[in-house]
């Protein structure tokens, strides 16, 4: 009998692996960058084209690599960073595996240049799926050039699978901001279809986070700082008037490797506990040092988890880290009952003298110098010209105080008793039963809401319960589409314009979905780097709901909700109808709910939400009957 199992070429296993390292372009992007930073290099450059299917090319200035070195790093588990298996216990780079390149190399076309600082000429290699087409010497610049074109080129299928540009190049960005965050002493550049994107300068770690995420993050940012045995903390948290409803803004950073991490994720919010709304989530760029041996990062393929050995400690730790810096700036509410507002001493009284209080005594003061006012007949008051003591016995002398005057204000105000005569009063007419037959009709037609979430109207056959969110969300749904489709959406203009701060990616999602937004009602004004100007809006959309509502749809789209196989205007539509749908909870008077019935059977498909949810069910007067039967 024949042996079932063999062995696998070379090209098919690293193909195969390739589906572990490489999941899209942001995948090549990160090993890249990586493998810059690995070399010490201190500018690195990443040219991007068509999100990256087109075209990855990361261009640094690090140590580069010799003939040999070139050849050998294309192999499968070739690396320069393990010698033996105690190293995974004690690693200060990225990558170590020895996969990236080879598996980058099987599925792309992967041109390499470079050059070692000694060597007067370099290595250009040329590798199409694993096979090296051509190797040559060059004259090149000090450093390393990678290009990788043309991903998946030689499986279709997984291309196939790729998202849009805008979503894979959104990916691109969040691999791009991990690594120049955790290395805020190299700079870095990134080009997109030959627009500068980013250009980050080296500098601090407050200094980069304001670079990336735009100026306006400065006055959000909180130091935090701690140093222990187990870990050092340092890095920034964001005031808690700050959180959004999305989770973009967060990032921890163990050894300057991005992590992603739940537990401690779980620790920042409590922290934060009382002190955001419900929904909020805080922004935070945390970065921990621990030692090498105490963590295990070789528990994941593509390294973003990592396994510590004393997590309980870490996490305490943490908490009470974030809790002492919101603390330490006024930031959380402290309650000390001892405490007196009123004893604080401002900061530029430390040097001055203490001045002693005096007291000024008027000694010519008397008090029977002036005639004292008359407060009725036979009260006491002094002769007019000197004191009326004589002596020990004084003669009191008696004035006739005036009429008052406040009795003229009423001269003329009692009614008389033709006045009085001419007052009817209305009758009450008294009928034979409580209500009217027109008011009997009212009652029966009329909406009823339940637990502030359900509506119920009665119909023929029974009643009909409607989810006043999901109806809402349908209403608004058909409402949004059809302006978007028809373009002919109505706008109420602001009369103070409002300016809304966003980062970089941010911006780059309002920029491709403006023309969507502005036939929903909305009105720009200004598109600026950092912030966008909204001079008007919708008409059913507050003023005080349009950040909100923004970051919402923002955020749909940065996590690909909906489905992004729907067109953009679709996914716009269903994000600004959930972001403006009534809540659960929301009290409605007669009239809304009345409306909102009409309108919600007006739409062309009221049985379901926009989210394929059902809107209402049917309770028939059978039904009724059956449970009452029981």
């Amino acid at each position: 009998m024949s042996s079932i199992i063999q062995l696998l070429p070379d090209h098919v296993a690293n193909q195969i692996a390739a589906g572990e390292v490489v999941q899209r372009p942001a995948s090549v992007v990160k090993e890249l960058l990586e493998n810059a930073v690995d070399a010490g290099s201190t500018e690195i450059k990443l040219i991007v084209k068509d999100a990256g299917k087109t075209l990855i090319q990361v261009i640094d200035n690090g140590k580069g690599m010799s003939v040999t070195d070139s050849r050998l790093c294309f192999e499968r588990h070739a690396t320069s960073k393990i010698r033996h298996a105690e190293d995974l216990f004690a690693l200060h780079t990225k990558g170590f595996r020895g996969e990236a390149l080879a598996s980058i190399a099987a599925i792309a076309h992967v041109e390499l240049k470079t050059r070692q600082e000694q060597d007067e000429l370099g290595t250009h290699l040329v590798i199409e799926g694993s096979k090296f087409t051509s190797q040559e010497v060059a004259v090149l610049p000090k450093g390393t050039s990678f290009s990788v074109k043309n991903l998946f080129f030689n499986i279709p299928a997984r291309r196939n699978f790729l998202k849009s540009d805008t979503v894979e190049f959104r990916h691109v960005i969040d691999e791009f901001e991990r690594v120049a965050m955790a290395h805020h002493n190299i700079s870095f550049v990134l080009y997109h279809n030959g627009s500068e994107m980013f250009n980050l300068p080296s500098g601090n770690q407050r200094q980069r986070i304001v670079n990336i995420f735009g100026g306006r993050t400065n006055e959000k940012l909180v130091p935090v700082k701690e140093s222990t045995e187990i870990v050092q903390i340092g890095g920034f948290v964001a005031k808690p008037e700050f959180a959004k409803k999305s989770r973009g803004e967060q990032f921890f950073f163990v050894n300057n490797r991005f992590i992603k991490s739940p537990y401690l994720h779980h620790a920042v919010m409590a922290a934060y506990e009382g002190l955001l709304k419900d929904g909020c989530q805080p922004g935070y760029y945390i970065y921990m040092d621990v030692p090498p041996h105490t963590i295990d990062i070789n528990i994941h393929p593509t390294k973003t988890e990592i396994k510590f050995d004393d997590e309980h400690a870490l996490y305490a730790i943490l908490r009470s880290t974030i809790k002492h810096a919101l603390g330490q700036f006024n930031i959380a509410p402290v309650l000390d009952f001892d405490r007196d507002a009123n004893l604080d001493t401002p900061y530029d009284y430390e040097k001055r003298d203490a001045v002693i209080p005096g007291v000024v005594v008027d000694r010519n003061y008397n008090p029977f110098a002036e005639e004292s006012p008359v407060k009725s007949e036979g009260s006491f008051a002094s002769s007019s010209g000197g004191n009326s003591f004589r002596g020990d016995s004084y003669t009191p002398s008696f004035k006739k105080e005036r009429q008052p005057a406040w009795e003229s204000l009423y001269v003329g105000t009692s009614p008389s008793r033709e006045d009085i005569a001419d007052i009817s009063f209305e009758s009450e007419e008294v009928t034979g039963s409580l209500f009217n037959d027109n008011e009997v009709m009212e009652a029966v037609q009329r909406t009823y809401q339940i637990h502030k979430k359900y509506i119920v109207s009665p119909i023929k056959s029974g009643m009909v319960i409607i989810d006043q969110k999901r109806a809402h969300q349908r209403i608004l749904y058909e409402q949004f589409l059809r302006n978007i489709t028809v373009q002919q959406a109505s706008s109420q203009q602001l009369l103070f314009p409002l300016v809304l701060h966003y980062n970089s990616g941010e911006m780059a999602i309002i920029r491709e979905m403006q023309e969507a937004l502005v036939n929903t009602g909305f009105v720009f004004a200004e598109f600026n780097s950092d912030h966008i100007v909204v001079s008007g809006l919708p008409v059913n959309v507050a003023e005080s709901e349009v950040s909100i509502l923004l970051e919402e749809v923002i955020n749909d789209l940065q996590q690909e909700v909906p489905d992004s196989s729907f067109s953009q205007s679709d996914r716009i539509a269903k994000s600004m109808a959930r972001s403006l749908a009534v809540r659960t909870g929301t009290l409605l008077t007669e009239k809304e709910q009345e409306n909102m019935v009409n309108a919600l059977f007006a739409c062309k498909e009221p049985d379901v939400s926009p989210f394929n949810k059902p809107t209402f069910i049917t309770v028939s007067v059978e039904d009724l009957d059956k449970r009452f039967a029981l």
